[in-house]
């Protein structure tokens, strides 16, 4: 007989799907990805094809799992993308219109009209988060009304609503369910209780038999079905939001640790030691429930880091490996990008700001513009770490992971810039690691002991420039950000537009 002495973990993400099989050493021996395009239809609107994700998991498992006996999956630890969305058939399982990505800005309109009602602050109390289209809640009112719209079908049971790890419970594992930390992103979950919230529910027009049921991180989930070569059967035992699995693989349950995955967009969060001191920019979410009850976190959501490079890189037909490396030489010159694309997050939930470049003159090329991409990405982090620092626990080391972390110049900008230690993990890819983690535990692979004994090696960045420079190209950044925000009348800080 075979022995089951590994863990496969998919972590499906915004740009990819990823599958990783981990051993009882918490060595990854094998690691496969399948890239996923994003589509936009119109200014501000981001989708992505549904059956396009299923796809990308099979073929990401598939892939790696090509030389590996099937016996030897002792259990399954999924990660996902959070706050996107995706409305089913219950009968056929066929999805009705697009996924709607948690970059979209398509309800930001509805999301004013519901601020000009002055609900802004219930929304807040009850979910933890602000009232923002990058959250579920505006999007799943979408969806409904446009495919729904007296809601009948969703009355009846005809239609199912979820998250990403819902929408590949439904089609792998035939349950409509939701983990806890991906339903309190969608703004329709009491944090304080974690439950669907009736008058959420309410004002956002959303029926509860059209969400699935609420579970643990750790479940208890059904088995696999359906996704070969893994035998069917194979136990679940690990589901978390990317950014959540990303900190749990990073030990984030120890006091202290603060740590910011850089992806596509950014999510820099901590477990929240007393949640009543939270406020600012700052969001207040689940991280995880391993079975006994939730744990919350702090959390600010950036919306474009890693996208930003991406965007230039587009824009002058280049790659963002190729500007990071001209970032790496370059001085910006006083040029700031400000990514404004769908409006900035947090520490601002500013949706009126706009992408900006500043400080150009006829000496600005494109070496100049890679520079201040790779920046913004820095200032934008160290914002987020600084009202952390302010308003719930001091900040003295950074923990750092995600594909972009793997520039080394990006990682002493952050430390120069926030003037604290970086250390970044040698596995960047943390998502399915900290799924892998969990399942693991669940397993039996690792006790509570053995887990908190996994290697975990790390880089270490120190601060090399003098603190008054941080702080002066931090004044400019700053600068840099007021003017993207200015709407109105009168010149904008710092003069004429």
């Amino acid at each position: 007989m075979t022995s089951a002495d590994l863990i496969l973990a998919i972590d499906q993400g915004t740009s990819s799907t990823k599958a990783l099989l981990v051993d009882k050493t918490g060595r990854i021996i094998a690691a496969n990805g399948v890239a996923l395009d994003c589509e936009y239809p119109r200014p501000g609107w981001v989708e992505q094809s549904p059956d396009a994700i299923v796809a990308g998991v099979r073929d990401a498992v598939a892939g790696v799992m090509a030389d590996v006996e099937p016996g030897r999956i002792a259990a399954v630890g999924l990660s996902n993308q959070r706050e996107s969305l995706v409305l089913w058939e219950t009968s056929s399982g066929r999805p009705v219109g697009p996924l709607i990505s948690w970059q979209d800005q398509r309800a930001a309109a509805t999301c004013q009209v519901l601020l000009d009602q002055g609900v802004g602050d219930l929304v807040r109390q009850r979910s933890g988060l602000p009232l923002d289209p990058m959250f579920s809640a505006t999007k799943a009112r979408w969806l409904l009304d446009e495919y729904d719209p007296d809601r009948r079908r969703s009355q009846d049971g005809e239609l199912r609503l979820g998250t990403v790890d819902s929408w590949l419970l439904a089609q792998f594992a035939d349950e409509h369910l939701i983990e806890v930390g991906n339903a309190s992103r969608t703004q329709l979950m009491a944090v304080a209780d974690a439950q669907w919230d009736d008058d959420l529910l309410a004002l956002f027009e959303i029926p509860r038999m059209v969400l699935g049921r609420i579970v643990p991180s750790s479940g208890p989930f059904p088995s696999i079905r359906g996704l070969p070569p893994l035998l069917d059967g194979t136990p679940i035992r690990a589901v978390l939001g990317d950014s959540h699995a990303a900190l749990f693989a990073h030990a984030g349950w120890t006091p202290g640790t603060v740590k910011a995955t850089y992806g596509t967009g950014s999510s820099v969060m901590s477990l929240c030691p007393a949640p009543t001191l939270v406020g600012g920019g700052l969001c207040l979410t689940v991280a995880w429930d391993t079975g006994n009850g939730p744990e919350l976190a702090v959390e600010g959501n950036i919306r474009s880091s890693g996208a930003t490079l991406s965007w230039l890189a587009r824009l002058v037909g280049s790659t963002p490996g190729a500007l990071a490396d001209m970032a790496a030489t370059a001085s910006s010159n006083g040029v700031h990008l400000v990514p404004g694309f769908s409006g900035l997050g947090a520490p601002w939930w500013d949706r009126s700001a706009v992408g900006l470049l500043t400080g150009l003159t006829f000496g600005s090329e494109l070496p100049q513009l890679a520079r201040a991409a790779l920046e913004s990405i820095a200032f934008q982090v160290e914002d987020v770490v600084d009202e952390i620092h302010r308003l719930v626990q001091p900040v003295t080391v950074l923990l750092a992971d995600g594909g972009a972390a793997a520039n080394d110049r990006l990682m002493q900008l952050q430390a120069d810039t926030g003037g604290r230690s970086v250390q970044r993990a040698e596995q960047t890819d943390l998502s399915p690691l900290g799924a892998a983690h969990l399942a693991g535990l669940g397993a039996g692979i690792w006790d509570r002991a053995g887990l908190v004994a996994l290697p975990r090696p790390r880089t270490r960045f120190a601060p090399v420039e003098p603190p008054p420079t941080g702080a002066q190209r931090r004044t400019a950044w700053h600068a840099a950000v007021a003017r993207a925000r200015w709407v109105g009348p009168t010149a904008p800080p710092g003069g004429p537009p």
